[in-house]
């Protein structure tokens, strides 16, 4: 059974590397005294100087089975923010205090002008080395390890299922939080609480299935329903469980169009399911093993179209009057 990662890197304030006034992949981006953290497959974490905020910058990378990809995704790091913002004051208003979250603001002086529609600034968390995942449907490698055990991470289900069910109740089913290149693995309740220790692991489902309740109610009222989606978790200064990373977005949540759900039959979809899909096609020609091939036109700007498509269907806004920095 996979087991969880609690070496210092994970759980603590890891030094960063200083790149005085330039950053990675941002050529030209004067940024003074921020010190770069580390980038994942997707975001790219900086640290303020007053050491207890980051900048979470998303860049239009796209990752699927544990691989990033060699194409972009045009205007991709700004959809995540964009809606990621709108989602933590969703979460403020709906569930106040009781799922407290790291967010503070996309539009800061202290965000680089370059960088203004993809960068967050964000409390600074010692993060739990847990992928946190919430699932209302039967898809992905949930429904593969239900075809195999007849349970998701062990949380038994009623026989018969098919992919795209609705299942009785939200299932909360962790998975291991692997490092740039690994692959994330599901693992059992049980593996959790042996990890964090009983009453961290009870707070993590409790917040998870709490987030994913409503983002389901309010997706769902907005004709999509929320299938599954991830969440991250870390503990702030004060020792406070805190929500973290991206939340409810087309890379973390898999997104149906309520009125075309067929159980059974493949889901159409506003996330990145149309990359994974293509990419198991013959036409990529991909066996997984080696390096992943660069993605069509086509399916880069489908691949867009729908994440734009996710946020103004969820929000109710236009993308176009998201902020767009001097890179975009």
């Amino acid at each position: 059974m996979p087991t969880l990662d609690l070496s210092a890197p994970t759980v603590g304030w890891p030094p960063g590397h200083h790149l005085g006034g330039r950053l990675a992949d941002c050529e030209g981006v004067t940024t003074g005294d921020l010190v770069h953290l580390g980038s994942g497959k997707v975001r790219d974490v900086y640290l303020l100087p007053d050491t207890e905020h980051l900048l979470l910058v998303a860049s239009d990378r796209i990752s699927a089975y544990d691989a990033v990809l060699p194409t972009p995704i045009p205007d991709k790091g700004r959809v995540l923010t964009a809606l990621s913002a709108w989602w933590f004051g969703v979460l403020a208003e709906r569930l106040g205090g009781s799922v407290p979250h790291h967010f503070v603001s996309a539009d800061d002086r202290r965000i680089p002008a370059a960088w203004r529609g993809r960068a967050m600034l964000c409390r600074r968390l010692s993060m739990v080395p847990v992928e946190c995942v919430a699932r209302g449907y039967l898809a992905g490698s949930g429904l593969a390890d239900y075809r195999a055990t007849g349970a998701v991470c062990g949380v038994p289900l009623q026989p018969g299922l098919v992919g795209g069910d609705r299942l009785p109740e939200p299932i909360f089913t962790p998975a291991t939080k692997a490092a740039r290149g690994g692959h994330d693995e599901n693992i059992p309740y049980p593996a959790v609480a042996d990890a964090v220790g009983a009453d961290t692991a009870a707070r993590l489902r409790a917040a998870t299935l709490a987030v994913y309740r409503l983002g389901a109610e309010v997706a769902e009222s907005r004709g999509i329903l929320l299938a599954d989606t991830k969440l991250e978790f870390g503990f702030d200064r004060t020792g406070a469980l805190t929500l973290g990373d991206e939340v409810l977005t087309p890379d973390s949540s898999r997104f149906w169009p309520a009125d075309r759900w067929r159980p059974g039959a493949a889901q159409p979809s506003y996330d990145k399911q149309y990359v994974r899909d293509w990419l198991v096609s013959p036409n990529s020609g991909w066996d997984r093993a080696s390096g992943a091939p660069p993605l069509p036109d086509d399916v880069v700007a489908r691949t867009r179209d729908r994440y734009v498509e996710a946020y103004q269907r969820l929000t109710g806004l236009r993308f176009d009057d998201w902020p767009k920095g001097d890179d975009a």
